[in-house]
């Protein structure tokens, strides 16, 4: 069986978000965004105002993390798939799931209760720091990049 064609996986919990999102799938030339929660993927309200944002012709399915891995597998070679998860330990649990996952990209991470910032648009807690570890010793390749034409900030600057 083919491997499905991941071209990147982003952590954002916003999922798809104005313009960000063209630009995205402008650099990565997905045609499939998947966004992988297990919130969204039960509430079908909340899929119609993200399906509006995502640029024209391209696909956009919600799935559980355990659906995700489940089915990842029977992706057709022309699908080129851009996947966005909410959180470092969904991306972990893809990983740890078999899904090829090889690059994540950290776009936005709220900030909130125990959760520190470690750029204006990204904040951490020490749970997201573990998982963000663990990918990085699976052999993940991590940024924190805003947009595609945006320098990324230092990695480093996760683990302080």
């Amino acid at each position: 069986m083919a491997q499905p064609k991941i071209l990147l996986t982003r952590i954002d919990d916003r999922f798809i978000c104005g313009q960000d999102i063209e630009l995205w799938n402008e650099a990565t030339g997905s045609n499939l965004v998947l966004i992988v929660n297990d919130e969204i993927a039960a509430d079908s309200r909340q899929w119609a105002p993200m399906r509006v944002a995502a640029p024209e012709g391209v696909w956009t399915r919600f799935f559980s993390v355990q659906r995700t891995i489940d089915i990842i597998h029977t992706a057709t070679p022309r699908q080129w798939i851009l996947v966005m998860v909410a959180s470092p330990a969904d991306a972990l649990a893809l990983v740890k799931g078999g899904v090829p996952i090889t690059k994540i990209s950290i776009g936005h991470m709220q900030a909130g209760e125990g959760k520190r910032p470690i750029t204006p648009a990204v904040a951490v807690s020490d749970a997201d720091v573990a998982a963000l570890k663990e990918l990085q010793a699976l052999g993940m390749e991590l940024e924190i990049r805003y947009l595609p034409s945006s320098n990324p900030d230092p990695i480093g600057n996760l683990f302080n």
